[in-house]
């Protein structure tokens, strides 16, 4: 698979026939291998092993109803008392990162209302900041360390 701009993590890759298959460690189970899973479990791995957060407040694929329609969170990182703090979209590395990509994660966002808001496709990565009160968002320069 592409090289992303992240560290190199070490993920279990399985072969059945032609097919490829990624290991999921928050939902435990193999995958099919595509571009898009291939950033969403290095980054699961990034936030784990470098920005610290743990697995067990992790979601992935997390269903929401968002203004009466099913969707489906990338990842949703959860403060420790449970409270939904972080939702991160996840794109193939060939897709560009446009406005259409931050007003879907924003559309989540007002079922879950989280502090921040992450948007990569491996090569690019985009964190913002929520102001609630003006419903908006202002972009940090990078992804915050997990904290209590």
């Amino acid at each position: 698979m592409q090289n992303l701009n992240l560290p190199k993590y070490s993920l279990k890759l399985k072969y059945d026939g032609s097919k490829s298959y990624i290991f999921d460690p928050i939902r435990k189970k193999y995958l099919i291998h595509t571009p898009e899973e291939w950033v969403r479990q290095n980054f699961i791995q990034y936030l784990v092993q470098e920005k610290k957060y743990p697995v067990s407040l992790i979601a992935v694929e997390m269903g929401i109803d968002v203004l009466a329609t099913k969707k489906r969170c990338d990842i949703v990182l959860f403060n420790s008392s449970g409270k939904p703090d972080i939702i991160v979209e996840c794109k193939a590395p060939s897709v560009k990162i446009s406005q259409d990509t931050f007003d879907q994660v924003a559309r989540y966002n007002l079922t879950l209302n989280t502090n921040y808001l992450i948007v990569t496709n491996g090569m690019q990565h985009f964190v913002c900041v929520m102001d609630h009160e003006k419903k908006c968002y202002h972009f940090l320069k990078e992804i915050p360390l997990y904290t209590k």
